[in-house]
């Protein structure tokens, strides 16, 4: 595989870019044999291209695309544009003419043959198009900060536990009508969970002793804004004190398990990542929520939008608190009703945050079912009547995440839920169920096969 990564001095350890011509508009690349393969790693990436020409004394190099006569070679070497493009053709380069996309063949293995190890793509292009993005503005100190910290958080070393549990974390206006099904579903792996609860407006009656004294302290929650975001953390903060918690579920008052406890703990705790909903949504409610005031540090391009039931393990959950910058941004200018966009935080911050700082730490799904087909400002609700079996099997036996732009195009985004390399079932809560569901909810369950 070709690293898009690499420098245009040293584009893998076995092939050397050599570069002549203008850094803007159109010029010719091509790949040589890098003579330094395997002795030594090559230096650190130029700082300009012409950095990554090679001088007339730096060690010769037998090019397939050359004649033998030293001379000769240079001349070809410093051609024109034009006339290496041509000699490049005559020698069997598939040259592409676009400055968009440089090395669309990258990933295709060199082509062996009468050159030998020449990887025969010449590409005419821009070279501010070929080479990795580079970072085009420095810091404020606040922000270096703020990703010095994330990028530690990154690269430290999980957090062991003898006795690693699920942190279940209820964000609730008051009290939890599933509570029975809830203790249904914890009953025997009282050593595996902890719950934490976040009552915004009351404080719960509980049916369940399970959930007696789970309660932290609380804040009033206004729907779309900031102070949503406000409580997830504060979840996050109580749960992260208990050392054993290694992963972490917000759940609503209206969600139920669709599984037994062990498949759920199973799930989670055996594979390495976040499950944290996020797409491009280039449509009104998507990128049209974006507010230049999130600039410099927010780009337009990164904004994305996503359900805000996640479950992250803890690396992650430390990231969450330990982000400032970023969060500050959301807080200012992702307001309902601001400058005429009906902004969110809770389904644009995590999924933006994330793309920016591990988009490969994350799998682009939330394991909670919501159920937004019928179009409306809120998800379906189902209520006692709606409560059938089939209900039940077709939601867990979903297998891909689905996102609908919110543009007249309206594009359909299908991406499989993938676990440790196979296709799985996405879903392993779902909601919003009414609490008069609660009965049909209990006995379909505890006679679900699947469950």
């Amino acid at each position: 595989m070709w690293s898009t990564q690499r420098s245009l001095y040293s584009y893998s350890h076995d092939y050397r870019m050599n570069y002549e011509g203008p850094t803007d508009g159109f010029h010719s690349i091509w790949v040589l044999p890098n003579p330094d393969a395997g002795r030594r790693s090559d230096p650190s990436p130029p700082h300009s291209p012409s950095l990554a020409r090679r001088s007339a004394s730096s060690s010769p190099v037998e090019s397939p695309l050359s004649s033998k006569d030293p001379s000769s070679r240079r001349s070809e070497v410093h051609s024109t544009s034009t006339t290496k493009t041509s000699m490049l053709r005559r020698h069997g380069c598939q040259a592409l003419m676009t400055q968009k996309s440089c090395l669309p063949h990258a990933t295709e293995p060199p082509q062996e043959g009468l050159y030998g190890s020449l990887l025969r793509y010449c590409c005419v292009c821009s070279l501010k198009e070929w080479l990795p993005p580079v970072r085009t503005r420095v810091y404020n100190d606040d922000e270096l900060a703020d990703r010095v910290v994330i990028r530690d958080i990154l690269l430290m070393p999980a957090v062991e536990s003898k006795n690693p549990k699920i942190a279940f974390m209820f964000l609730t206006p008051g009290s939890l009508p599933f509570e029975k099904l809830w203790e249904k579903f914890f009953l025997g792996h009282e050593d595996k969970f902890s719950i934490y609860v976040h009552a915004s407006r009351e404080k719960p009656v509980h049916v369940s002793s399970l959930f007696v004294g789970k309660e932290i302290r609380s804040e009033k929650v206004a729907w779309g804004k900031i102070s949503m975001v406000d409580a997830e953390k504060r979840l996050l903060a109580n749960a992260l004190q208990d050392i054993d918690n290694q992963h972490f579920v917000l759940l609503s008052d209206s969600c139920v398990p669709l599984h037994k406890f062990d498949y759920v703990y199973n799930y989670l705790l055996g594979i390495n990542v976040s499950f944290i909903d996020g797409f491009k949504d280039p449509g009104p409610h998507g990128t049209g929520r974006y507010s230049e005031h999130m600039l410099p540090e927010i780009e337009k391009e990164d904004f994305r939008k996503g359900a805000q039931w996640f479950s992250v393990k803890r690396q992650h959950a430390v990231l969450i608190l330990a982000d400032s910058v970023y969060y500050t941004k959301f807080k200012l200018y992702c307001r309902p009703r601001m400058e005429g966009r009906n902004c969110y935080a809770d389904e644009h911050y995590l999924p933006t945050l994330f793309h920016m700082v591990d988009p490969g730490g994350i799998a682009n799904w939330s394991v909670t079912h919501v159920d937004w087909s019928e179009g409306k400002w809120h998800p379906k609700a189902y209520r006692a009547r709606d409560v059938t079996v089939d209900l039940l099997k077709n939601i867990i036996s979903i297998d891909e995440s689905i996102h609908v732009t919110s543009d007249s195009k309206k594009v359909v985004q299908r991406r499989p839920c993938v676990w440790h390399g196979m296709k799985r079932p996405c879903y392993l809560f779902a909601r919003k169920f009414y609490p008069e569901a609660l009965d049909s909810l209990m006995h379909l369950l505890s006679n679900f096969t699947i469950i």
